[in-house]
């Protein structure tokens, strides 16, 4: 029997491209700004479940920062390529994040985190903190309340695991970061718990 991640990686492969043609319907940029006003110039950036690279990717680029993304989907990797071949991408697992401690100045993570097991919430971000160079920033998105299940998405049958607003936050602040924004963002016609948190 296939894992979650695995059944997600399928289905992402599958509906890359019509995916990635609406995925901007979402005003991340207001986040994204929020971020850019703590980030010194060149800052490296880590892009966790990036799919085809824009608009996060595309933005953050245009500003300057140093971006590598990754996605458990080889063929949103592929498209993230070719959308932005200023960054680098890797196809790789976010539950087996890899990376050498102090590597990024900053991880941001848009509609990605919720479709891995909650289990496996509070290890991932205490790997993310890890690899955070200190004093560093954490921007995802994440579930709004308590929910597991899966719907139709996009053509495909998608998969998603998240806690509720509280217990998101609970977890962020035990896996060592400080909080310094959350609320609920409506845009995109959805709801979504964005977090902007500090490594201490």
């Amino acid at each position: 029997m296939k894992s979650m991640n695995q059944l997600v990686r399928d289905a992402y492969n599958k509906c890359a491209m019509d995916y990635s043609s609406n995925r901007d319907l979402f005003r991340n940029k207001k986040y994204l700004n929020i971020l850019r006003n703590y980030l010194k110039p060149n800052s490296e950036i880590l892009d966790i479940g990036c799919g085809a690279g824009k608009p996060i990717d595309q933005f953050l680029v245009s500003k300057g920062y140093k971006v590598t993304g990754i996605d458990i989907s080889k063929k949103q990797i592929e498209l993230a390529k070719q959308n932005v071949p200023q960054a680098v991408f890797l196809v790789k697992d976010m539950s087996g994040l890899d990376f050498l401690k102090n590597s990024f100045d900053t991880v941001v993570s848009f509609y990605a985190i919720f479709h891995i097991p909650r289990e496996n919430h509070l290890n991932l971000f205490k790997k993310i903190l890890e690899i955070l160079k200190p004093g560093g920033y954490f921007l995802a998105t994440l579930g709004f309340e308590n929910w597991e299940g899966s719907e139709q998405f996009h053509g495909v049958t998608m998969h998603w695991s998240h806690y509720g607003k509280d217990k998101n936050l609970k977890l962020i602040k035990e896996a060592g970061f400080k909080i310094m924004k959350a609320e609920v963002d409506e845009s995109g016609g959805e709801h979504h718990f964005v977090v902007l948190a500090k490594k201490k």
